[in-house]
């Protein structure tokens, strides 16, 4: 027993309100190197972007060698994407070496692809499906060409 429970004063326990964010937040944080929801995020883009851009290059030859009479279009767009892809992943790149993040290697097991990542000492798997990383993909791309659209549609006014 405390000298501080005997004494009636002490039972109230008033807080203030930083003092009890600050005791909440030390309560609630996670190990100190442990990747937060944001960091994850980056890490998988770090692990979807790549796939993306190697998908676009492939089209990009395919629209190049073909027969179309839009192709200069087509490839011009494609190219376009592929930048914004490039310049991407180079912010997640840089956002994930600035908070000395480093994904190590990927391996495959049971449709899972799996990604070994350090933050800041601690070691952890990232794994997605296959099916996941395609939905992922396909969304970003929609993502990408809508940009390109809305620009698109705004020049032409």
């Amino acid at each position: 027993m405390s000298k501080l429970e005997g004494n009636v004063r002490w039972q109230s326990k008033m807080l203030l309100t930083e003092h009890q964010e600050q005791y909440e937040s030390r309560n609630d944080a996670k190990p100190a190197g442990q990747a937060t929801p944001e960091e994850l995020k980056m890490i998988r883009d770090y692990v979807l972007l790549p796939h993306l851009l190697t998908i676009l290059q492939n089209s990009l030859e395919e629209v190049q060698h073909s027969t179309n009479v839009m192709k200069k279009v087509f490839a011009a767009l494609t190219q376009l994407i592929m930048n914004r892809v490039t310049k991407d992943m180079y912010q997640v790149k840089r956002e994930l070496s600035r908070r000395n993040i480093k994904i190590l290697n990927d391996e495959q097991a049971d449709m899972v692809v799996y990604h070994r990542f350090v933050c800041r000492g601690y070691e952890d798997r990232f794994g997605m499906v296959r099916e996941v990383m395609r939905s992922e993909i396909s969304v970003r791309l929609t993502n990408y060409i809508s940009e390109i659209a809305a620009l698109l549609k705004d020049y032409g006014k």
